[in-house]
């Protein structure tokens, strides 16, 4: 049966009825929240820690791997002194020789540079061994994409700081392509998620004749009416481009930040980037039929049909 889409409604209501809701609720048998899928940023961290009052716990892995690659171990009084640092799911899991590398040389990166999440051979108990009746194509698939290396890649982006914990930036096919430069669509978003009128958004690159790609941002606000008309949308516009400047530089900054009341996602809560792209260069975004709210699709056609995206 298919579900009738939801009134819009703003991420801010949403977040309030929901830290309402908790407030209300008995959480007395609730020690610790898990989450797993989209990575989970800072602000999204801090908030709902503070709605249910627990921890709040992330960790990272895939289903070829089985169980987390990446994680804050618990149940050791030694576990439990490895403190949490927000916005990351924490330091390599035992048995996994995980290692960032750079994407062109294949060499282990180094504090705070980007990378390719990797792990050394032999995989642990629980890992996809191989692909069934076609090893080459396992081999070839995940062991063979790095140059001058045999590593199994996640095809995901990384961050490593000094004291060894990761933070995701997301796919390696989720990359734009800007005038020659290689930027990651997590790391704009993470850079505009840090503004203060920004409650959710998503980046897509979609094609330019001139650069090849650019980067589109869609965004919900905490506050609608902070772009209830549009010198106010084109100032708080300005403010969040400024904002991904001061993280990542000029080369990082959205053509267009569109305004939506929702993003789509799949029922697990994941972004639907791909059909986020279709419909800003106005290709049919196919059949999606793991979509929580369809009315989000025509929230974002009317963001795109309102405001196009032609590179300033």
């Amino acid at each position: 049966m298919t579900r009738p889409p939801r009134a819009p409604a703003s991420a801010l209501t949403m977040r309030t009825g929901f830290a309402s809701s908790m407030r209300a609720a008995d959480l007395s048998s609730l020690r610790t929240l898990f989450l797993a899928g989209e990575p989970l940023d800072e602000p999204t961290a801090a908030w709902i820690s503070e709605a249910l009052g627990k921890p709040v716990v992330d960790n990272y892995w895939q289903t070829e791997t089985g169980w987390p690659m990446l994680a804050i171990p618990r149940g050791g009084i030694e576990a439990e002194a490895l403190p949490h640092k927000p916005g990351s799911p924490g330091v390599p899991v035992y048995g996994y020789d995980l290692t960032l590398r750079n994407e062109r040389t294949g060499e282990p990166c180094a504090a705070g540079e980007k990378g390719v999440i990797t792990l050394g051979y032999p995989l642990p108990p629980g890992c996809m061994q191989t692909v069934w009746g076609d090893d080459a194509r396992f081999v070839k698939t995940y062991w063979e994409s790095l140059p001058g290396q045999q590593v199994y890649s996640t095809f995901d982006w990384g961050i490593e700081d000094a004291d060894g914990y990761v933070t995701i930036l997301g796919r390696t096919d989720d990359v734009i392509n800007v005038a020659g430069h290689r930027l990651g669509t997590r790391e704009i978003e993470e850079a505009i998620s840090g503004h203060a009128a920004v409650a959710e958004v998503a980046v897509v690159g979609v094609e330019d004749a001139v650069k090849g790609q650019v980067a589109l941002a869609f965004v919900v606000l905490r506050d609608p009416m902070a772009a209830a008309d549009p010198a106010a949308a084109r100032t708080l516009e300005a403010s969040i481009a400024a904002s991904v400047d001061r993280h990542l530089g000029a080369i990082g900054r959205p053509t267009r930040v569109h305004f939506v009341t929702l993003l789509p996602k799949t029922r697990s809560g994941k972004l639907l980037r791909r059909a986020i792209a279709a419909l800003a260069e106005g290709r049919d975004p196919g059949e999606l039929p793991t979509i929580e709210d369809a009315g989000a699709l025509q929230s974002i056609r009317e963001a795109v049909a309102g405001q196009g995206h032609a590179a300033r």
